[in-house]
């Protein structure tokens, strides 16, 4: 449901929809009057900060009377080097939602198009309608895929961007590296192709297209954030990756210093020194997305094949739909994502919390299950 804002207001902001948040652990505590709530329902990495990190964040309090000009230079450094890259084509900013919102200012003109999937991550689709871009929406194929196909019939020459989430949120799956790079190909020199890698470091590597190969020679930026994989997201950082033009327009377009010093010092500690840490709480990640799968396999789930820290199910023949499910799991403590926002009302969304909390979402899932 749209809100109508004073008429003074830019038009665009009359057709933009606010970003829809999950529920919080305090809202559900008190809503509910429970003692104990899970939360599974964003994304979030249950197992950070790491200890570098944190003791990182925590020394740079004392330098908060400072704008991070150094923290900025270094960080880039760190990300350039990661990924065999120069500082020149790194860019920082608050968070992945701040450099999709930048990328959209930085680009889209009104009466351009903009082709996204219909079922991925909302605020491409926000952030481009604000801007006055035409928003062409491409249904996922019955797998889950992008549909490069159809992708390619919809570019005109009035396409300047295409946003591709991989893996894909809400649905946690990879589209085909050599399909995906085949597409790349082909499209025109002129397009921008924005690539949100947000969730890549849940992902068997082998299995994803490998999209800061065509730095330097398509029109392409790779989107990553901390919030996910370094478990950050509350610190709100993240950066793109893109020729020294974009990222030199990226950084006029952005605020000054757009990141805070405290989310940098983090962000440098984990890269340099948490790195077997991290290693491990992926494994461990991985190993209890497998767990998940196979529980909701038992329960009568259809499981997409998930290549992020959360799962994509459709619920069982009989079931509810996910809105009656996710709103008494929540009575019960446990939050969840129900998908019908995305246009799948028989689908839930559940991060791989803790090994305990996804067996309490489990035995409550169970109980909902037998009482609907």
């Amino acid at each position: 449901m749209m809100t109508k804002f004073d008429s003074t207001f830019r038009n665009e902001v009359n057709i933009t929809q606010p970003y829809i948040q999950g529920e919080t652990e305090d809202e559900v505590r008190r809503k509910y009057h429970l003692d104990k709530v899970v939360k599974l329902g964003s994304n979030e990495n249950p197992y950070a900060p790491y200890y570098h990190s944190k003791n990182a964040m925590i020394r740079s309090i004392s330098t908060l009377n400072r704008y991070p000009e150094d923290d900025f230079v270094n960080l880039k450094q760190l990300l350039a080097d990661e990924n065999d890259l120069k500082p020149e084509n790194v860019a920082l900013g608050s968070g992945a939602g701040n450099i999709i919102e930048t990328i959209s200012k930085m680009f889209i003109n009104e009466g351009d198009e903009v082709l996204i999937a219909k079922q991925s991550y909302r605020l491409y689709r926000e952030v481009s309608k604000l801007m006055g871009g035409k928003v062409i929406e491409i249904p996922l194929t019955d797998d889950y895929q992008f549909d490069l196909e159809e992708f390619q019939h919809k570019i005109t020459d009035k396409t300047k961007l295409i946003w591709i989430c991989n893996p894909n949120n809400p649905t946690g799956t990879v589209t085909d590296a050599s399909k995906l790079e085949a597409f790349m190909d082909q499209v025109p020199d002129d397009v921008w192709v924005i690539v949100d890698e947000a969730y890549a470091q849940f992902a068997n590597h082998l299995s994803l297209a490998n999209f800061v190969r065509y730095i330097g020679r398509k029109r392409v930026m790779v989107v990553r954030t901390f919030s996910k994989f370094y478990g950050l997201a509350g610190a709100r950082l993240g950066y793109v990756l893109a020729d020294p033009e974009a990222i030199q327009a990226y950084d006029t377009v952005t605020e000054p210093f757009n990141t805070n010093r405290t989310a940098i010092a983090g962000a440098a500690a984990a890269i340099q020194f948490d790195q077997a840490q991290i290693e491990g709480t992926r494994k461990k990640i991985l190993g209890d997305r497998e767990g998940l799968i196979e529980s909701l396999g038992l329960l009568g789930f259809s499981v997409a094949p998930s290549q992020t820290n959360f799962v994509f199910a459709k619920l069982p023949d009989g079931a509810p739909n996910a809105t009656t499910i996710a709103d008494a799991l929540m009575k019960q403590g446990v939050i969840i994502r129900d998908c019908t926002p995305w246009g799948y009302p028989d689908h839930i969304r559940v991060t791989v919390g803790t090994h305990k909390e996804l067996e309490f979402f489990l035995s409550k899932l169970t109980a909902v299950l037998s009482n609907l």
